[in-house]
């Protein structure tokens, strides 16, 4: 069955999470993680980072917070 599907739509509405050193973050950004060894930057669906955040629950919130779906990638 071929049931179209908008999927460029779809990527408006979803984020993912890449973990990110804390080493490798400008300085201003390391000064505020504190002694945090890894970050997680949120994308959104076209891959442009929206955020910083200190793990997945926080991302996980912010997602709910603006109706959108994180996802996971493999």
């Amino acid at each position: 069955m071929n049931t179209p599907y908008d999927l460029e739509g779809l990527s408006k509405k979803i984020v993912y999470l890449k973990p990110v050193a804390t080493a490798d973050l400008p300085a201003e950004v390391r000064a505020q993680a504190g002694d945090t060894k890894t970050v997680f930057a949120v994308h959104n669906g076209e891959g442009e980072q929206v955020a910083i955040v200190a793990n997945p629950m926080i991302a996980s919130h912010l997602a709910q917070e603006h109706h959108m779906e994180l996802v996971t990638l493999h």
